[in-house]
Order: C-alpha cells, then sequence, then structure tokens
C-alpha cells in the first residue's frame, strides 16, 4: 500500500477516534452516566440506562480503537448503531443542518466509519499486521 494512502487513512482514523473519545469522555466524566442516562430518558431513547452506557462505552473505547486500528470493521458498525440511535434520538426533528441541531454530523460521522471500517486499513493499524501475520501461517 502506498506511504501516503496509509498516512490517510490513519489521519481519518485519528480524527474520528478523537471526536468519538470526546464524546464518550463528556458522557462519562462532564454529565456522568446517571446525567447522561437522565438526558437520554427526556430524549425518549429506548432503554435510557442500556443506551447511556452503551453510547459512552462504545464512544470512549471505540474511538481508541479506531486510532490505534483494532478490530475495524466491528468497531465501526458499533459506532454506526450509536450514531443512527443518535441521529433518531437526538437529531432527525432538527431537520439536517448541523448548525439548526439536525442530523448532518453524526450522518458525516457515519460516512468516514464506513470508510475507514471498510477499506484497507492501511499499513499504520495494529489489524494489518495481525491479518497479514495471520494469513502468512495460514499459508
Amino acid at each position: 500500500m502506498y506511504p501516503i494512502r496509509s498516512l490517510g487513512l490513519f489521519a481519518a482514523r485519528v480524527i474520528l477516534g478523537i471526536i468519538f473519545i470526546a464524546h464518550g469522555w463528556q458522557k462519562l466524566h462532564t454529565w456522568g452516566l446517571d446525567g447522561t442516562k437522565a438526558s437520554f430518558d427526556k430524549m425518549g431513547a429506548p432503554f435510557p440506562e442500556f443506551s447511556a452506557y452503551y453510547a459512552t462505552w462504545v464512544e470512549l473505547i471505540g474511538g481508541i480503537l479506531l486510532i490505534v486500528g483494532v478490530l475495524l470493521p466491528l468497531v465501526s458498525v458499533l459506532l454506526i448503531i450509536d450514531m443512527i440511535g443518535a441521529i433518531f434520538v437526538a437529531h432527525i426533528d432538527q431537520g439536517f443542518w448541523a448548525s439548526d441541531g439536525g442530523y448532518e454530523f453524526p450522518l458525516a460521522l457515519i460516512a468516514g466509519l464506513l470508510a475507514v471500517g471498510f477499506a484497507s486499513a492501511g499499513g499504520l493499524a495494529f489489524d494489518t499486521h495481525v491479518f497479514r501475520r495471520r494469513n502468512r501461517v495460514a499459508d
């Protein structure tokens, strides 16, 4: 793989990872899990306690795993589920534009997750080296 492509994929994973870590950190340390649960309950999220824990931990841990490049397809799917929930619980009634509180931003995150989760991970991803080694052993 071309080095510039690996760097581009790594940069995309780092940017997405930082965004998700920041949002997970906010839920855990700024609002607290009880505050996040109360907020989710107020917005009408299904199973607000489960949803609060899911969103908090999948964003925080998923963001870290994105940066490192571990289990990218699985992590991307879990974060996409999180973003679909955010769209339908918190943003859909606000319309499209992020400036109005709409679903533009979570939709853009989904696009980024699809790109990094289902493209080649690049040379700067843990998955690349694990699966390359596994494929050599299987040969």
